[in-house]
């Protein structure tokens, strides 16, 4: 009975807390519809932002969130989703910090609704949403050539094609030369953190330069990861030069070691991860061919090559900027 009555409690917090926040975006989507009719009729000369804020001020000395900054925030979220009433999860479910993130960041609806559902399965935060904006990532996400669809059976294959994505942005790398392959593998497991931010959901760092020893030869895996999600590990060989077609001999060789050596009999097949500095799409279609274990093939970048177009970006405020709004104080 505890447990049961336990269950109900935290989902009843749960549902509580998700009614409320949706009935929160729902009060400043109808105020943000007020306001820009009331623009609309008066035009902006009439500082209806303004003056409502300071009237709302004094009509409601405790109230906290009606800065100009937030309200025209309040504004912005109506103009983009005319019918916010009407839509359901996942947006209705994120919070205020991250519709404003997606306010600013993004100026199409559908890739705002995709940025939303990830992050309501992923469980991120504002700053993390924000950084998978600012790196692509709906653009990057599932991209990466792959043999998964001839390995492995169609409920694994779309998940591990997911799961993957072409580049990898490394931004987080300080390397001078960029053609040493340790250096890099050093960089990503001092920064190991943010490495699993950009790998994605469901990873856990198993070891670096893995040593896997098959007859009498000991071969070293550069990184082991399991991810929860598939359920099974992932060799991630990492390459400093161009792709080439000998790269997937040897890490279909890793993958049948950790799958003999280091699987539990339940775990799915390993999967590999080629990461090259630049690759040959069609070359790396071919070399795949043939190939019973499922690998995928992608590139990595240190900086972020391709940004938002320049009209769309801007600097959102920090946590602390719009705590001050939202507390009154800004």
């Amino acid at each position: 009975m505890l447990a049961n009555v336990s269950k109900e409690i935290s989902a009843g917090r749960s549902r509580a807390v998700a009614a409320v926040n949706r009935e929160m975006l729902l009060s400043h989507w109808t105020i943000g519809r007020e306001l820009a009719d009331r623009e609309s009729a008066e035009g902006w000369g009439a500082k209806v932002v303004t003056r409502l804020s300071a009237d709302i001020r004094s009509a409601f000395p405790d109230a906290r969130g009606f800065s100009p900054r937030n309200l025209r925030y309040m504004k912005s979220f109506a103009q983009a989703w005319t019918d916010f009433p009407m839509l359901q999860a996942p947006l209705a479910t994120l919070p205020w910090y991250h519709q404003i993130a997606l306010l600013e960041k993004l100026s199409d609806p559908e890739t705002r609704l995709w940025y939303a559902a990830a992050a309501v399965e992923s469980g991120w935060s504002r700053n993390v949403l924000a950084h998978h904006i600012q790196t692509n990532l709906h653009e990057r996400s599932g991209k990466a050539i792959n043999n998964f669809k001839a390995t492995l059976p169609p409920s694994d294959s779309d998940l591990a094609e997911q799961s993957f994505k072409d580049p990898y942005v490394f931004d987080f790398v300080a390397m001078t030369d960029q053609r040493n392959e340790r250096g890099l593998e050093n960089q990503l497991i001092l920064h190991v953190e943010r490495f699993l931010l950009e790998l994605g959901q469901g990873f856990a760092f198993v070891g670096r330069q893995v040593r896997l020893t098959i007859g009498d030869d000991e071969f070293f895996a550069d990184l082991l990861f399991y991810n929860f999600r598939l359920r099974c590990f992932v060799v991630v060989e990492l390459k400093a030069t161009a792709f080439k077609p000998e790269y997937v001999g040897q890490i279909n060789m890793y993958m049948s070691a950790v799958d003999d050596l280091m699987a539990h009999p339940e775990d799915r097949p390993t999967i590999g991860l080629l990461l090259c500095k630049t690759k040959n799409n069609v070359v790396a279609e071919y070399s795949l061919q043939g190939f019973s274990k499922p690998i995928g093939v992608a590139e990595w970048e240190s900086e972020i090559v391709k940004s938002l177009p320049e009209e769309f970006v801007s600097t959102l405020p920090s946590i602390s900027e719009l705590e001050a709004e939202l507390s009154g104080d800004g």
